[in-house]
């Protein structure tokens, strides 16, 4: 059997590892249309801040690594056609174009960052943030960089902003939701972080649409909104991503947002064709739909699950909850389910509760807090959604809250669920039970006036 895997980033690298050990007499064939394969782009911050001495550093593999493993792996081949009858791919290099044949094929797409239809975004130093060719060009742009300007205040913009502000670089946010973060956190805690970003120097400029860049002498000058203007060196582009399917219309089928349309086993319309990663929805826990949720935690799972599937449907996508987590600066914070801005996914009425809460005893010394918001079905008390921020690093908690969502656990069974007491670490309530219970309007104990 010959498979073919499309792609070498989360879900094509996770589908070739499964794939050896499923189906260690398959013929494996690996195509990547760049010259490096599988890089880890959430590695892209830590190597922009010096915390990773090279690009080389952040792949999980390489042509080499794939060679040794026997993978038949075809570098710079951009594979720009399918033909499902034929059960043959079209793939393009610096030779021209060849027709190759498959029995079985697993194509991971990826996405593309979304191009802002602006005059200007063609001048010299404007960046946008994905893959290794980016990454190091955008390193080399700051060490020349006096005033920057990022385009989106979600979690790729604010990375790269926070880098930028670390090296001493006058940055500015700009973003035309009205928080930061809009998608990932509630109003509760961007209050918190939009303050600390403008204490930690870098500006926070939302509700603003962007409308040009100008530029003098090929390079950008100015970044206009239609508020404001700001001089710049440097702009980097974060406005998002979207599918890069459109060479896959009329092969599969799409939705309607450009998403290739998967059963719960990952195959595609077309028999013997699976699809996995950013191009594809994932099952979403909280409402028992699908959503497009662009992580790599979820690529992962989705390509070992296709590739299980490939000779039999046997294993199901699980439901995830897009569950993330991230720092800023001196805060840590994640968050899973939905939030204020979708909990109108839910079909019962959602309502939530936001608590601020010690970490330790006080008589441990320090004063350390947690801000914490849950969000539950009001009539049946399901759990469909939580956030967690502390300037402690609480986040491995939220995968906690991730579980809950998918077992269907209540406030009830959060609020008394088991879970252990030292003072160097927690108090006799946990926080999380400590959410609940003040969700349910309940809080045990006297721990709270004591510690």
């Amino acid at each position: 059997m010959k498979v073919i895997v499309v792609g070498t980033s989360h879900a094509g690298y996770e589908a070739i590892e499964t794939l050896l050990k499923e189906q260690p007499d398959a013929e494996l064939h690996l195509y990547e249309r760049g010259s490096t394969a599988s890089f880890l782009s959430c590695g892209i911050q830590s190597y922009l801040e010096g915390i990773s001495e090279s690009l080389d550093s952040l792949h999980y593999a390489t042509e080499a690594s794939y060679l040794e493993q026997k993978i038949n792996v075809h570098m710079n081949s951009d594979v720009i056609g399918i033909n499902p009858d034929a059960k043959t791919i079209t793939v393009k290099t610096i030779d021209g174009e060849t027709e190759e044949n498959y029995d079985k094929l697993i194509i991971t797409p990826g996405a593309n960052p979304i191009e802002l239809p602006i005059p200007g975004t063609d001048l010299n130093n404007v960046f946008y943030v994905r893959g290794r060719d980016w990454a190091g060009e955008i390193k080399n742009r700051m060490a020349k960089s006096k005033k920057a300007v990022v385009v989106g205040g979600g979690y790729i913009g604010i990375e790269v902003a926070e880098a930028f502000a670390k090296a001493g670089i006058e940055t500015t946010v700009v973003d035309a939701l009205g928080r930061v973060l809009n998608t990932y956190l509630d109003k509760e805690f961007t209050d918190v972080l939009e303050n600390h970003l403008e204490q930690k120097g870098l500006s926070v400029r939302t509700g603003e649409m962007v409308k040009e860049i100008t530029g003098e002498n090929g390079a950008v000058a100015k970044v206009v909104t239609d508020k404001d203007e700001y001089e710049v060196d440097t702009v980097i582009m974060a406005t998002g991503v979207r599918p890069n399917t459109k060479w896959l219309q009329g092969i599969v089928e799409l939705d309607q947002d450009g998403t290739v349309i998967i059963d719960e086993y990952m195959e595609t319309s077309q028999k013997d064709i699976f699809a996995a990663g950013d191009a594809t929805k994932v099952p979403f826990a909280p409402n028992n739909g699908s959503k497009l949720i662009a992580l790599a935690s979820n690529a992962r799972r989705q390509g070992v699950v296709a590739a299980k599937n490939i000779v039999e449907k046997k294993v199901k996508m699980p439901a995830v909850s897009g569950t993330s987590g991230l720092s800023l600066f001196d805060y840590n914070f994640a968050s899973t389910g939905v939030k204020d801005c979708d909990s109108d996914t839910i079909d019962a009425e959602v309502a939530s509760k936001y608590v601020e809460e010690k970490i330790r005893p006080a008589f441990m010394g320090d004063e350390d807090s947690v801000l914490m918001k849950i969000h539950f079905e009001k009539d049946s008390h399901r759990i469909v959604g939580a956030q967690l921020m502390s300037t402690y690093d609480i986040t491995a908690a939220i995968n906690t809250l991730s579980v809950c969502i998918s077992a269907e656990w209540t406030l009830e069974q959060l609020a008394l669920g088991d879970f252990f007491f030292q003072p160097g670490y927690n108090r006799p309530w946990n926080f999380l039970n400590v959410l609940a219970q003040e969700a349910l309007g309940e809080t045990f104990g006297s721990d709270k006036m004591l510690f």
